[in-house]
């Protein structure tokens, strides 16, 4: 007899439901795994978040308000300096460290253009009217001391003088007094440097001679010339030169007045337009440069004014004004 099926009131569960669709041909489980059998391990990976580019940027903001907030911390309030200060600070320095003269100042100025001139003559004309000129001549400086060994032996000096460079080629100012009748003219330079000199040219009215050396040194600087269309008396100069041969040496003075006239003792000529100075002047400053306080060239010390037969210095010299003696060089005037 057929058997009629049975229907259960329940649903069957998933699993049961699961198995019962599948039937035979489900998949085959694998079997649990036996209680002491280890544990397998898993690896689990955290990811990082990056800082956004905002974040960043306020970061490097503060980091830089903490900088400047400690270099302000760290800087030292400045105190306005006041024209007290300044004054304090100038008197320091006035009494702690020696300031050169005014005068000290021109002298070094002007001292690198100074040469010494010494004439020479023959001693064969010694016998002649050269000799009997030099016995009466007044402004040659007697000897201080042996003369100086200059490898001749048949000339004698003639006569001591000084000159300024005014063409840094070599050209030399002087007194025509100090070289005239030389048979040779040494001068020296400021380094010491000597070498022989030749008259280029000469002036008698004013007492003035060019002379060229034949050789200088390297570093040769002429004087500064300046007009003396604005000297008044009362300006301070210094003359500079060779006094008795002594030298180079300086003397402070005033300029006692302008356009002096002078008649030479020794050669009756009478020089007019002269610039008349209180600085100290003996025989050997001739032809020696008479400037002012910035060092410039003014006028050539050229005679002394003392009546009696010592011939040194009493108070009054004349120069002769540069802007004379610069024609004798063929310079134009200021």
């Amino acid at each position: 007899m057929r058997r009629t099926g049975l229907y259960s009131s329940s649903r069957p569960s998933g699993r049961s439901a699961e198995a019962g669709a599948t039937g035979s041909h489900a998949a085959p489980q694998a079997a649990a795994p036996p209680p002491d059998a280890p544990t397998p391990a898993f690896t689990r990976t955290r990811r990082i978040r990056r800082p956004s580019s905002q974040e960043l940027l306020w970061v490097m903001v503060l980091v830089l308000a903490t900088l400047l907030a400690y270099s302000l911390s760290q800087r030292t309030e400045h105190r306005r300096i006041t024209q007290d200060d300044i004054n304090a600070a100038v008197l320091k320095t006035l009494e702690t460290q020696p300031i050169p003269s005014e005068y000290a100042r021109a002298y070094e100025t002007i001292r690198p253009s100074v040469v010494r001139v010494v004439s020479y003559v023959g001693k064969d004309k010694l016998g002649g009217p050269l000799a009997a000129e030099l016995r009466k001549r007044t402004d040659k400086p007697k000897p201080l001391g042996p003369a100086p060994a200059d490898g001749n032996a048949d000339e004698i000096e003639a006569g001591v003088g000084t000159g300024v460079v005014i063409i840094d080629k070599g050209v030399i100012l002087t007194n025509l007094h100090v070289v005239s009748g030389a048979d040779r003219i040494k001068v020296t330079f400021h380094d010491g440097m000597e070498s022989t000199a030749t008259i280029t040219g000469v002036q008698p009215e004013n007492d003035l001679a060019v002379l060229q050396a034949q050789k200088i040194p390297d570093d040769m600087i002429a004087a500064t010339m300046r007009s003396t269309a604005d000297l008044l008396p009362g300006d301070k100069v210094v003359a500079v030169g060779f006094p008795f041969g002594i030298g180079p040496s300086g003397s402070a003075g005033v300029v006692s007045g302008l356009k002096r006239v002078f008649k030479s003792p020794e050669s009756n000529t009478e020089m007019r337009n002269l610039i008349q100075f209180d600085a100290a002047a003996n025989p050997g400053n001739s032809g020696g440069p008479l400037v002012t306080m910035d060092g410039h060239l003014v006028g050539i010390v050229t005679a002394i004014l003392n009546p009696t037969s010592a011939r040194t210095f009493l108070g009054i010299g004349f120069a002769v004004p540069i802007e004379n003696a610069a024609t004798a060089a063929g310079l134009p005037p200021f």
